[in-house]
């Protein structure tokens, strides 16, 4: 009798095992979760409509910002043309000359329309003279206004002067000055609206 309770034991320990290792086969490859708070399994997760598809944009560009269709296309007129090394040379000197007046203007806390222009053109330059269809007749200087932006629910022009030197055809030198900073860079001229950046629509 004590064998064959022994030998029932251990039938069952096998048949135990044989079916714990027969359930780890059948479950092999799934993941499945356990909610800690109900400690019962997650459900799986739902299956993908279309296996592979990774949810980018089929048509991005090489280049392109934020991957949208013809993002290159949509904003050529934001970047500014390509300058030559003997232009960009030249913008870069204008610019040193332009910066110690700016940051004199700034630190004066002058930096309305009229005194900005006064002083660009004590440094020799002529203001920029455009006729019919904005075909540029001389001058080079451009002073003018900041440019409205859109804050919270209203457009505002905040006080400052923008500054465009076209050096050459292609090479500008772009400036502000206004009551928080002011900067002065170079850079080759925008498709529609010279040395100026154009600004963002909504």
């Amino acid at each position: 009798m004590l064998t064959s309770t022994r030998e029932r034991r251990r039938h069952r320990a096998a048949a135990a095992l044989l079916l714990g290792a027969a359930i780890s086969l059948t479950a092999c490859g799934e993941q499945r979760g356990t909610d800690p708070a109900a400690g019962a399994p997650a459900p799986p997760p739902p299956p993908s409509s279309s296996p592979g598809f990774s949810g980018a944009s089929p048509y991005v560009e090489p280049g392109a910002g934020d991957g949208a269709p013809h993002y290159n296309e949509n904003n050529a007129g934001r970047r500014p043309g390509e300058m030559s090394i003997d232009s960009a040379e030249d913008a870069r000197k204008e610019a040193n000359r332009i910066e110690p007046v700016l940051r004199r203007l700034w630190k004066e806390k002058k930096w309305d329309v009229k005194t900005v222009r006064a002083a660009m053109l004590k440094l020799g330059y002529e203001e920029e003279r455009t006729g019919a269809g904005g075909k540029r007749l001389g001058g080079t200087l451009t002073v003018k206004g900041m440019s409205p932006r859109f804050e919270t629910d209203h457009y505002v022009t905040p006080e400052g002067a923008l500054v465009g030197l076209r050096v050459h055809d292609d090479a500008c030198v772009t400036a502000f000055v206004q009551k928080t900073n002011y900067e002065v860079r170079t850079n080759g001229p925008y498709m529609e609206t010279g040395c100026f950046e154009p600004p963002f629509s909504h």
